[in-house]
C-alpha cells in the first residue's frame, strides 16, 4: 500500500498538468515501513524526450533527488509519470521498463480534461498488479 498526502497527490497533478501536452514524470521519496510506503517528499524531474508518448527522466535531477532521500533518511519509493491522452495503466513499454519489482510505478492520466486519474502499480517480469492507494487529508 501506497500512502499518499493530499499535498503531495496536488503536486503529482500539477506537474503532469504542466507538463502537457507531453508526459511529465518525477520520482517519490519516503519510507518502507512492513507493507506499506509512505511518501515524504515529490521530485518533479524533467521529461528529456519533450514527448506525449515517451518519457526519460534527467540522470542530473534523478541523482540530486536521490542524494536528497538520502539526506533525509529516505529510500526511493517509485516514480511517476502521465499518460496525457490514455488511461492510468501501465503501457508495454512501461512494464517492459519497470526494472524494480519492490517500485511503485505511478501512473496519472490526464485523458479526461478536468478529472485527472493517479493509479500506482507493481510490475514484476512484465506482468502489472494495481496497488492501493491511500490518500490522508495532511494538514499544510
Amino acid at each position: 500500500m501506497l500512502i499518499l498526502s493530499q499535498r503531495h497527490y496536488d503536486k503529482i497533478v500539477t506537474h503532469c498538468l504542466n507538463g502537457l501536452p507531453n508526459e511529465a514524470c518525477g520520482l517519490l521519496g519516503g519510507i518502507i515501513a512492513g507493507a506499506q510506503k509512505t511518501v515524504q517528499e515529490i521530485y518533479p524531474l524533467t521529461n528529456l524526450d519533450h514527448s506525449p508518448e515517451h518519457f526519460a527522466m534527467d540522470p542530473k535531477e534523478q541523482f540530486q533527488a536521490v542524494k536528497a532521500m538520502r539526506t533525509n533518511g529516505w529510500v526511493l519509493l517509485g516514480n511517476f509519470h502521465s499518460h496525457p491522452s490514455t488511461p492510468a495503466r501501465p503501457s508495454e513499454e512501461d512494464k517492459r521498463l519497470a526494472f524494480d519489482p519492490g517500485a511503485s510505478y505511478l501512473i496519472v492520466s490526464l485523458a479526461e480534461q478536468g478529472n485527472p486519474v493517479l493509479k500506482s502499480f507493481n510490475i514484476q517480469n512484465g506482468v502489472a498488479a494495481e496497488e492501493k492507494i491511500t490518500l490522508n487529508g495532511e494538514e499544510q
